[in-house]
């Protein structure tokens, strides 16, 4: 190889080294923006949480503890699989890396189904925002709600986004198009989803757990 052709491949490595950098501060400040919206609601139950402490007990009342820490772990084992989707992409292993991202959107799967039924037992109940019971309530319990299917519902989205995105991942491994040698949109998908899990940690305990 010449000079002039070793300079040109010094080159593109280089960019392609700076574009990949470049792609995981992008998603790095997109994931900083969401840790802001969730912030800000967190910080609005705080808030709340310490204004009516007796009437958040009561609300927390209803709530299903037990499918609260199943979905805790079923959100957990998908963060597991989707870390070694990408560790076995990395070696090469692309049908394990397949397997393992098809889990992680069966997990998804699951928790959505999951938060369907739970959903459907508070709307059973006529517990849901603007329902006759719940305006009857006092202001701490609405609030209490409020904030349960506000940010229980935008975590929903979110979880319903990240598996359009793995869906994106699992046909670009398929067809070569994120590989052993170009996997950054995978690790990428990969840094969504495990602050998707993240939230859910922060939601578990301050809904189901914090009484």
């Amino acid at each position: 190889m010449s000079d002039h052709q070793e300079n040109v491949a010094a080159i593109e490595t280089h960019h392609a080294h700076r574009d990949d950098v470049g792609a995981k501060m992008g998603m790095w400040l997109f994931l900083f923006t969401e840790i802001l919206l969730f912030g800000g609601l967190f910080l609005a139950y705080a808030v709340y949480r310490f204004k009516y402490s007796d009437q958040f007990h009561i609300a927390a009342m209803e709530m299903n503890t037990f499918i609260g820490a199943i979905n805790t772990i079923i959100l957990l084992t998908s963060s597991l699989t989707m870390a070694m989707s990408i560790a076995a992409l990395q070696r090469g292993k692309k049908m394990f890396s397949i397997w393992m991202l098809s889990s992680t959107l069966a997990f998804a799967l699951i928790f959505l189904i999951n938060k369907y039924f739970e959903w459907s037992v508070k709307f059973g109940h006529g517990i849901y925002p603007g329902s006759k019971d719940l305006v009857n309530k006092p202001n701490g319990q609405i609030l209490f709600f409020g904030l349960y299917f506000v940010m229980t519902g935008l975590h929903a989205l979110h979880v319903i986004v990240g598996m359009g995105v793995l869906g994106f991942m699992l046909v670009f491994i398929i067809r070569n198009k994120v590989t052993p040698d170009n996997y950054i949109k995978l690790e990428n998908s990969g840094l969504y989803w495990h602050l998707v899990d993240l939230i859910w940690i922060f939601l578990f305990p301050l809904f189901y757990l914090i009484q």
